[in-house]
Formats: structure tokens, sequence, C-alpha cells
């Protein structure tokens, strides 16, 4: 899952998709009403919907601001991002555990392996360059906290696929996340409605994301058997797998229940970069695809 691009290709594709595309963004594509957001489907005429993991993160630094602008750029609206605490309380979006992958923590903080999130403050994470692991390009970009990417991702009239990462590690966190989520506009009925789903790999963080804000969309990730699948709709509205692990008698077992909203349950996998599994997941008939090439599935597949 993680995506290392070589710094000529990504400098090379993002001058010409930026001047093909003008750099402007597309309008947020409307869901109808009582429908949960993005659920076109992988039967609707615009095909799935597409999500851009961490931000555009094959061509710019996973789950930093300048990611979610190249995703609005490229004309995608809906984006995902991962969220962490640090010591101090803290949210931040960022997707390991530990700090070493995406940042120079190493360099700045050497004596303080192994560079877990949860044992730095917000200030010395910020201190952090979050983009010249990536390319040369994105020196200078930073972790940003989950109260900054709110704002920037409402700013860009973009919709998001929150994850709460790791709650094990990050007791309350659910509560916490709720609580910037509020604070920053995101609870109102129109973001709930159309712009917001919170997803987890911890079916007991989705079930209390539920239980506190039972008007939110929320996802389980993972591939739970045909057997469970009813156990997951009492909560949640989605069941989000890794691709390799489902087929098209799973995707209808899941379509076949409706969720914690009493509307039919939808299939967003990931990840999906190529043309050939996009077209795969799609006749599996997947409502849609999480990916850190949206503009490579959207060639391939049609979507939004």
């Amino acid at each position: 899952m993680y995506v290392r691009t070589a710094a000529a290709a990504a400098a090379a594709f993002l001058g010409l998709t930026l001047t093909v595309l003008g750099g402007t963004a597309s309008p947020a594509a409307t869901t109808g009403p009582g429908s949960s957001p993005g659920s076109t489907g992988s039967t609707g005429l615009l095909g799935p919907t597409l999500y851009a993991h961490r931000g555009a993160s094959a061509y710019a630094p996973e789950n930093t601001l300048e990611a979610i602008d190249l995703a609005m750029r490229l004309g995608f609206d809906w984006v995902e991002n991962d969220v962490q605490r640090t010591r101090d309380g803290e949210l931040v979006v960022v997707h390991d555990d530990t700090l070493a992958r995406t940042t120079d923590v190493e360099q700045v903080f050497p004596d303080r392996k192994p560079w877990r999130v949860k044992d730095f403050t917000a200030a010395e994470i910020a201190r952090l360059d979050a983009g010249s692991w990536f390319s040369p390009r994105f020196a200078g970009a930073r972790v940003p906290t989950l109260r900054q990417y709110m704002e920037r991702v409402q700013d860009n009239r973009q919709r998001l696929l929150l994850e709460i990462k790791k709650p094990e590690l990050y007791p309350g966190i659910e509560e916490q996340t709720l609580k910037v989520l509020g604070e920053t506009g995101w609870l109102d009925a129109q973001h709930v409605s159309r712009r917001l789903v919170v997803q987890s790999f911890s079916a007991d963080s989705v079930r209390v994301v539920h239980r506190l804000r039972p008007d939110l969309v929320t996802a389980f990730l993972g591939t739970p058997t045909v057997a469970d699948l009813p156990k997951y709709a009492e909560f949640t509205d989605r069941i989000n797998p890794w691709h390799t692990t489902i087929s098209a008698d799973w995707v209808a077992a899941v379509h076949a229940l409706r969720g914690a909203h009493g509307r039919t349950m939808e299939v967003d996998t990931w990840i999906v970069d190529d043309a050939p599994t996009a077209w795969k997941v799609r006749e599996m008939g997947v409502d849609g695809i999480i990916t850190n090439a949206p503009d490579v599935v959207r060639g391939a597949v049609g979507g939004y």
C-alpha cells in the first residue's frame, strides 16, 4: 500500500496534468435525497465513486495538504485520510503509527527511536518535513493536524472518508475526532448527509462512532464472512475490503443487506491503482474504489 514515486516522474506528471486541467476543481457531485454520501454505485451513470487514498498519493506525499490539493486539481471530490493522536492530545493526519517512513524525524530527533506518533507533541511533529521523502518538489510539506486538514477539505469543497487509525493505541479517539469534526463545521446536516464517512479496521471503534453519532455514515474496513455480515449491518453502512479478498458473490451478499440507516449496504474496495484491477472490481459490482491514482482508475472505468 505504500507508494514511492520517482521524483522526475512525479514532477513530469504534475506538470502535464495541471496544464491539461488548468488547475481547476470540479464542483462537488451531489447525491439524491435519502442516499448515503457518494452512493452512485458501480451501476450508476457516473460509474463507481472514486476516493483519492491519502489524497492523490501516487503523485504527492500522502496525507498532506499538498496531496488533497492535487486531488482537487485532478477533479476528485472524495479524499481519504488517517487520524492518530500526539503525546499532548492533538489529532494529526498520518498513516503509520511511527513517523520514520514519511518524515525526517530520524534526522531531527535521532535519539527518539522508534519515533512513534504518540510519543511526540504536536509542536515537535509540526517541525518535521513530510514531503522530501517523496520528492524534492515537496520539501517542507508538513504533517497536518486534523483541524488544519478539515479546514482545507472544506476550502476545496471536497468530501472526506476519514479513517480512525489504530484506536487501540488512543483511548477515546472516537469522541475526540467527533469533537474536532463538530468544531470545524463537519457535523451539520449537509456534511453528515453528503460529505463525510468515518471508517476503521476496528469494529469496536465503528460501533462507538455509530453510538455517539447514529446519523453518521460509517464503514468497516475488512472482509467479514458472509455469515457474519448481518452483525456488521447493525452498526455500519459499508464494508470496505482489500480488493484481493472479494468476489462478485461476496459483493452481492453485502448488497443483499440493509445497513444501520436502512439503506442497501455498499462496498468500497482498496487499493486499486491499475486499469485491469479496476475493471475486475467494477465487474464484481463494487460501489466505490479507493485508489492512490484516481485518474488512472477513472480513465479505465469512469467514476468520479
